[in-house]
């Protein structure tokens, strides 16, 4: 089938449980170990950055987050440094095996406890597509007959022991009608070939058929292949807005962006002086820290390739030559 008849992913169901089962009651028992403070609220990210704390019992414990900060109870995104695991997770040497045999590139992974009585309103997260290469994993921790997931309309109780792929971009919300709390480790990864070989059987022919954007695994920046660096190049702004799958046409509305090499990261400095760290891919192509293979660029001596996907299409690559040296 060629790319361009591929169905989007919205044809497929809300949810399927994957293969791997995990040990709930090891899990339980490391529970203990990371439950000795009370956690914060969990915090929305967006454009802007860190936003708002729930203003339910929503409460968190980042295991992995940007930089590893432990009082990251945000999902993050892209910014000046990947994610890696906090001190939370270094208690908890179970769940760091659970993670280690997850085979695609880990953004945040939280401990997310909706306390009794709290529920969220319906919401949409479309940052967690299967077009954009980005997903949403569950394993619950502790839960209640009462504690529901309403998932595209269909209600969800998931069980301690089992793992999840939820599609988060349709509308869903959280409730706790039970009298104790319900404990989920949410996973956010980007889909590799191997990530979807833990799907059962009919959903990775499903996805064989469907508009999936599949990612490569990253490998290690080394500053050696870029030694042009530090440089300037004039692209279009919208390469940096991560909320809006915008074509990266060459317009009036374009901006000078530095990229440079420091403390062993290749980072892309943008018009308005944001920091991205980027992840090698190979052959000096680069996503952002904390996105997908939705949008790339190629370093080159002379020139930078801009890439954009939509699923398995590429739908827009652009050369721009380099603009100088280094913006100071």
């Amino acid at each position: 089938m060629d790319i361009a008849e591929c169905a989007e992913p919205g044809s497929l169901p809300e949810a399927v449980r994957l293969v791997p089962t995990v040990d709930a009651g090891r899990l339980l028992t490391e529970l203990a170990q990371v439950t000795d403070r009370v956690w914060d609220k969990q915090r929305i990210y967006d454009a802007s950055g860190v936003g708002a704390a729930a203003d339910i019992d929503w409460r968190v414990l980042a295991l992995r987050s940007p930089g590893g900060d432990v009082d990251r109870t945000d999902p993050g995104g892209p910014g000046p440094v990947d994610f890696a695991p906090t001190p939370a997770l270094e208690r908890m040497p179970y769940m760091r095996e659970i993670l280690a045999g997850i085979p695609a590139p880990l953004n945040a992974v939280r401990l997310m406890a909706l306390g009794p009585g709290a529920s969220s309103i319906e919401h949409r997260d479309p940052k967690y597509s299967l077009q954009r290469g980005l997903v949403r994993l569950h394993i619950p921790v502790v839960t209640n007959p009462n504690a529901l997931l309403i998932l595209d309309g269909v209600t969800h109780q998931w069980q301690p022991g089992e793992f999840w792929f939820g599609d988060f971009s349709r509308p869903h919300q959280v409730q706790n009608h039970g009298t104790t709390t319900r404990i989920h480790a949410v996973i956010d990864a980007l889909v590799t070939p191997e990530l979807i070989a833990l799907l059962p059987q009919p959903w990775r022919d499903q996805l064989v058929a469907s508009n999936v954007l599949v990612n490569r695994q990253s490998m290690p920046a080394i500053a050696d292949l870029t030694p042009w660096l530090p440089y300037s190049i004039k692209v279009p702004r919208a390469l940096t807005d991560f909320t809006h799958d915008t074509p990266l046409e060459l317009t009036a509305d374009v901006a000078c962006m530095r990229i440079e090499t420091a403390a062993g990261l290749i980072r892309l400095i943008d018009g308005e002086g944001r920091s991205f760290a980027l992840v090698h891919l190979g052959e000096n192509e680069f996503r952002f820290a904390g996105w997908s293979e939705q949008r790339t660029i190629q370093l080159r001596s002379d020139s930078a390739v801009l890439r954009v996907r939509h699923g398995g299409r590429m739908v827009h690559a652009q050369t721009v030559p380099v603009a100088g040296p280094a913006m100071e």
